[in-house]
């Protein structure tokens, strides 16, 4: 258990990186094709029309330097988009101007990829749960030479740093994966890289997620906000319009408050210890105490009670989190579904009854979020989508990429010394992430890394971050 305040830790604000070359890598399969294919794209994958990055950092390797890990990773790039599992992400996102909806131009523009060195080591990095803004150098967010309409899907870039370890940062749109279909992917990119058969073959066929003919809401929705912006063709021609003048771009219309000025950054470190406190003390109740359920609902008690208002007793706190619906519809969507498979469930109560409420009831209010993702539910969801331009609704969001599974995957180089997200400061959406990766299991119980603990992630303005705090401790405590 501990608080790292990212705002005094000792960060290095430049990893002197150089680019050494950058190219698109293209399928010598598609080249053939007369014809470019259009990828339909689920009323999920609709609102996720934006880029994500993760890094991979690993540890020096003998056998494997940065440079012959940049090259079997290139070339295991080019054997995925040729062997045809993920051809659409060497595409661009477009809209079809008939329907008004996204698609991948399956197009064969080419996935970016781009070497790069560091100046650095990693020990001079230090503690790479921090989240450094100076990561934002392990990656490359656009090619100058492409127009917009050419942004890539998908860019890699592997820098190297001094001391023989390397950093892969991946830049991808969220429209081409979730969490689960990415570790998909990535375990596809380290078999090729390791000469094997892909690990997983991937389900590309998003029709399985498409809205009902007519669309049933069958539910209220409270979890997402109706956006008054166009649909279908209106959409389309909407979308087209110069950003001066397109309603889309002067709407003032936010879920979330994205702030990032003023706001203090902490890490709260969990260890295995405190997650079993935290359990005993949710004994009692009728949900099953995970880890997940019983952070998230002590996280949700300090959130909800730190919050800077007058009558904060009465206000309603909504904690929203992602579930996995692959097995929750009926019939079950393949594990391997190479989409986005998530939709949002919350719990919400009033700031007295959080404040009152025993911690087993909390977990149980939160556990039932999930169970109420059924396959009418979700489908009801998917179909609202049809109807409505909307996205989630709450107070705030806990994005856990605690048991994803990233640092899992086995590359010939070895697994992961450490994967994160490049993390922006935001006071709506509080992150999960696991541990530093460590060899030693005497060092890791004694820095509670690698041995099941979590990393919190939190951002709020100064008085609320105090008070978020001092109740964090307080009731893991207690």
């Amino acid at each position: 258990m501990g608080t790292v305040d990212c705002q005094v830790a000792d960060l290095i604000d430049d990893l002197l990186v150089t680019v050494e070359n950058s190219s698109l890598i293209v399928s010598e399969v598609q080249e053939k094709q007369e014809q470019a294919k259009s990828m339909f794209l689920s009323n999920i994958d609709q609102v996720l029309n934006f880029d994500v990055q993760t890094i991979h950092f690993f540890a020096a390797n003998r056998d494997f330097p940065p440079e012959t890990a940049a090259d079997k990773i290139r070339i295991a790039l080019q054997k995925l988009l040729q062997e045809g599992a993920y051809e659409f992400l060497s595409g661009r996102m477009k809209m079809n101007p008939d329907t008004g909806r996204f698609e991948f131009d399956c197009n064969n523009a080419g996935v970016g990829y781009v070497v790069a060195r560091s100046h650095r080591t990693l020990d001079q990095i230090g503690d790479l749960v921090y989240p450094n803004p100076a990561f934002e150098q392990l990656f490359t967010r656009t090619f100058d030479t492409l127009s917009p309409a050419s942004h890539p899907l998908c860019i890699v870039q592997m820098t190297s740093f001094e001391c023989g370890g390397f950093a892969m940062g991946v830049q991808t749109n969220h429209a081409t994966f979730d969490g689960l279909s990415f570790k998909n992917f990535l375990q596809n990119l380290a078999a090729l890289a390791g000469d094997k058969p892909l690990a997983v073959t991937p389900c590309n066929n998003r029709q399985l997620l498409a809205a009902r003919s007519p669309p049933r809401v069958e539910f209220p929705h409270p979890e997402l906000l109706k956006l008054n912006t166009p649909l279908g063709p209106e959409a389309a021609a909407d979308h087209a319009k110069p950003p001066s003048t397109s309603s889309t771009a002067t709407t003032t219309t936010t879920v979330f408050d994205n702030t990032s000025s003023d706001l203090d950054f902490k890490v709260f470190r969990l260890s295995p210890d405190d997650l079993l406190d935290l359990k005993a003390q949710a004994k009692g109740g009728k949900a099953r105490n995970t880890g997940f359920n019983v952070v998230s609902a002590h996280i949700w008690r300090c959130k909800a009670l730190s919050f800077d208002a007058v009558n904060n007793r009465e206000r309603e706190s909504t904690l929203l989190y992602a579930v996995d619906i692959r097995p929750r519809l009926n019939p079950p969507l393949p594990a391997a579904f190479a989409g986005n498979a998530v939709l949002t469930a919350y719990a919400t109560a009033k700031c007295g009854e959080i404040e009152e409420a025993p911690l087993w009831r909390l977990v149980e209010m939160v556990a039932e979020g999930a169970a109420r993702m059924t396959d009418e539910y979700a489908r009801s969801v998917i179909d609202w989508g049809e109807l409505n331009k909307g996205f989630p609704n709450g107070e705030f969001l806990i994005s856990s990429w605690w048991r994803l599974g990233f640092n899992e995957v086995v590359y010939p180089w070895g697994k992961p010394k450490y994967c994160c997200p490049l993390v922006y400061r935001r006071k709506d959406i509080i992150l999960l992430f696991p541990d530093v990766e460590v060899e030693d299991a005497t060092t890791a119980t004694a820095n509670n890394a690698a041995t099941g603990g979590v990393n919190v992630l939190v951002a709020l303005p100064h008085k609320e971050m105090a008070k978020f705090e001092t109740l964090f401790y307080q009731f893991l405590a207690a």
